[in-house]
């Protein structure tokens, strides 16, 4: 169940933003075995004053169309898993909308499983495992 968090400079299509969200998508769908339908996922905008990234922090050119893409996720995946997952997000986000993969950022955070209510107050991983 990822929650996927996309922040970005202001000024970029509705056309855009669904790439982004159906590159994500399918990269999530085939490398971290995330069900059909279990898509959660919002975009950000922010003008120039509320955005700041480095241009070359660890060595990677990055431009003013940078894309940080923050996925919270359950901490169930290998490595091998979340690196499949970065690159395919590259590929599909290189491929549409034409990210530079220099601007693809992302941050990966993990969380236990009950740290999730889907509504209605309930923890329904919790539920389901006790």
């Amino acid at each position: 169940m990822p929650l996927v968090q996309v922040s970005l400079r202001r000024g970029k299509s509705a056309e855009y933003h669904q790439a982004l969200f159906e590159g994500v998508y399918r990269a999530m769908r085939e490398t971290f075995d995330v069900p059909e339908d279990d898509r959660f996922m919002t975009i950000t905008e922010h003008d120039a004053s509320t955005f700041s990234v480095s241009p070359t922090y660890y060595g990677v050119e990055r431009s003013d169309d940078v894309v940080i893409i923050r996925i919270t996720a359950n901490n169930t995946r290998d490595l091998v898993q979340k690196q499949a997952l970065y690159l395919r997000i590259v590929e599909f986000l290189g491929a549409n909308p034409g990210v530079r993969p220099e601007d693809v950022f992302i941050n990966l955070v993990e969380v236990l499983p009950e740290n999730w209510s889907f509504g209605h107050g309930i923890a329904q991983y919790a539920v389901q495992q006790g």
